[in-house]
């Protein structure tokens, strides 16, 4: 009985925690108000906790989410993972799906640039959106350049040109962008590509990325990316890459399930950042939405292609399933 003399009551704890987390009071205004130190007004926040006086819970679908972000975390030794909640209206809404996943990629980007920082971009559906959706407000003096070849070609949306533009709306650093096509028609021609001045800048910038932005593309179980119901590729180099086993596609170039890339004639006529080059970027992220990405992200995640990952609830539930 002695030494409860001398702690504190849970009626002044419960007090303290009360005018803290519900009235949202400040902690110096609580210690002048009841006669306590900081240290021990601290202590007795602590206590509350501790004691389960008060209690925190994360609602629904905000806890799932949560709990998929640290096991994906965990599983693939990832520096980061966003998994996107989706509202019971978008169920099965895409297109609104991507967006949302987008938008929290836009966010994510401009929370950890620096000053100086050069952004590789890779193009795709998802960073189309995400790109629309930099924040030309939270200007940041940073270079954007392209990991690959042109692909308007085929891809009219995505022409280089107009994406860097957009980007560097938002950084006030240099844009390097090539016009050369993403995939040559023949080696000569990939070793003029390559060996051309505008080429040889560009690459020479690989090294010096800091942060890259990609997005995925899917060829198991099925062939929904760009590159393959586009004309991009011919209906014989598309057979290859099936034969091959490719379960998707990242910075042009195409990877199986373990995330190796795919050994096809494609390989040496891609212009496009090596992929050893691309893991000794600091900072590498994927932004991707929609469950029939599954195995398309799993295959990047066993290639140690990422260490940052940003998807929807559906899409990580559906890794999950996976792994």
């Amino acid at each position: 009985m002695k030494s409860e003399v001398y702690s504190q009551s849970t009626c002044i704890v419960s007090a303290v925690a009360y005018q803290y987390y519900v009235l949202g009071k400040k902690r110096s205004e609580i210690a002048e108000t009841v006669g306590l130190s900081p240290a021990t007004l601290s202590r007795l926040l602590k206590r509350a906790k501790d004691e389960g006086i008060i209690e925190f819970r994360i609602t629904e679908p905000y806890l799932s989410c949560c709990q998929m972000e640290e096991f994906l975390l965990r599983k693939f030794n990832l520096k980061s993972v966003i998994v996107v909640p989706v509202p019971e209206q978008y169920a099965g809404n895409d297109e609104e799906i991507k967006k949302m996943t987008a938008l929290e990629g836009a966010r994510y980007v401009q929370r950890i640039i620096n000053d100086g920082d050069v952004i590789g971009l890779n193009w795709g559906g998802t960073m189309y959106h995400l790109i629309q959706y930099l924040n030309p407000c939270r200007k940041v003096p940073a270079s954007i350049i392209t990991m690959h070849g042109s692909i308007e070609h085929s891809l009219k949306k995505f022409q280089a040109k107009s994406l860097v533009r957009r980007a560097a709306m938002c950084f006030g650093g240099n844009t390097l962008v090539t016009t050369a096509p993403g995939l040559s028609r023949s080696l000569e021609e990939h070793e003029r590509i390559v060996n051309s001045p505008e080429y040889r800048e560009l690459k020479q910038m690989y090294s010096r990325i800091d942060i890259s932005v990609s997005g995925v593309g899917s060829i198991y179980p099925k062939m929904d990316s760009p590159l393959l119901t586009s004309d991009y590729l011919s209906k014989e180099e598309i057979e290859e890459i099936r034969r091959e086993g490719a379960t998707c596609d990242c910075l042009l170039r195409f990877f199986n399930k373990d995330g190796e890339e795919c050994d096809t004639s494609l390989r040496d006529r891609t212009v496009s950042i090596s992929v050893d080059e691309y893991k000794k970027i600091p900072t590498r992220i994927l932004v991707a939405s929609g469950k029939g990405k599954a195995h398309a992200v799993t295959s990047l995640l066993k290639g140690n292609m990422l260490d940052v990952l940003i998807i929807d609830r559906e899409l990580a539930e559906a890794v999950d399933d996976l792994n």
